[in-house]
């Protein structure tokens, strides 16, 4: 349980995060021989309905944590193939609607043209990779080819134990991924969170794009388990190397070998798993 300080705001978190959570009454019910209930107040995350509109059109609905949209608009464009860069987005904002939230790209006339033929409906749930594909041909989309850095142990590991400390929504929820672009001695650059482990990842992608900053020397860490969507959306921003807690899924091994992507996943203190390396990318031991 985590508690709001008596002006309403909450230790530790920043404002983007707040709008992320929401306070509920809650029983806490504690016992061994005997149990009692004391009232409290619990935080949650909370789960939106996000629409993102492109040139005036609805494209896809998912649910999301409400905070760094922006982000997660661009990079969600961008990892699903409708963007192949940030230039061809002209303009980009959040308007409240009754129903939830939109965002509305406006993006480049060809682009536009292509994602009409893509005949793509993507409603879709929290933590949903694929809702809407419409045929088993669009399931497994080309993978671009990648440029795996050299990456140490040491640094997995720095990046593991530094990554909690950069999770302020997990810290006061419990319910949500992180996402974290991490240099190559695994200090922490930047981080996004969200209810949905994709969701995550796409405002990381966003993030880094909206920036500029280069990815061929750095890493993704990710808190969830490595499948195939996740492999593919880095790959498709540029990204060479992916790290997860979790374990990876066999598409995932076989889409990371596809594009040359360093994969390593059940990334726990003292251990970790690498499923790919490729033969440029070498593993230091210290």
């Amino acid at each position: 349980m985590s508690a709001a300080h008596t002006d309403g705001s909450v230790p530790g978190l920043e404002t983007s995060v707040e709008t992320a959570l929401t306070r509920q009454p809650v029983e806490v019910r504690r016992g061994t021989s005997g149990w009692y209930a004391a009232p409290q107040e619990d935080l949650l995350a909370l789960e939106t309905p996000v629409a993102l509109v492109y040139n005036g059109i609805s494209h896809a609905v998912m649910m999301a944590s409400p905070a760094d949209l922006e982000d997660f608009a661009l990079g969600f464009s961008l990892s699903e193939g409708i963007l192949a860069n940030v230039n061809e987005c002209y303009d980009l904002e959040v308007h409240e609607e009754p129903q939830g939230l939109a965002v509305h790209l406006t993006i480049a006339s060809q682009r536009m043209a292509e994602l009409k033929q893509r005949r793509r409906s993507m409603t879709g749930r929290t933590g949903c990779g694929l809702c809407g594909t419409e045929g088993l041909e669009q399931a497994i989309r080309p993978i671009p080819h990648v440029t795996a850095p050299s990456l140490s142990d040491a640094a997995i590991q720095h990046s593991l134990n530094m990554l909690g400390a950069h999770q302020p929504l997990q810290a006061a929820t419990g319910a949500s991924h992180g996402a974290a672009w991490c240099d190559a001695q695994g200090r922490i650059q930047r981080v996004r969170e969200d209810v949905g482990r994709h969701n995550a990842l796409d405002k990381l992608i966003g993030a880094l794009a909206r920036e500029a900053l280069p990815l061929s020397q750095g890493f993704v860490l990710v808190t969830s388990r490595a499948s195939y969507e996740m492999v593919h959306k880095c790959a498709s921003a540029g990204i060479g190397a992916l790290v997860a807690v979790s374990a990876a899924t066999a598409l995932a091994v076989e889409q990371a070998q596809a594009s040359g992507l360093l994969l390593a996943g059940f990334a726990r203190p003292g251990r970790h798993l690498i499923y790919h390396r490729p033969m440029t990318a070498a593993i230091a031991q210290r």
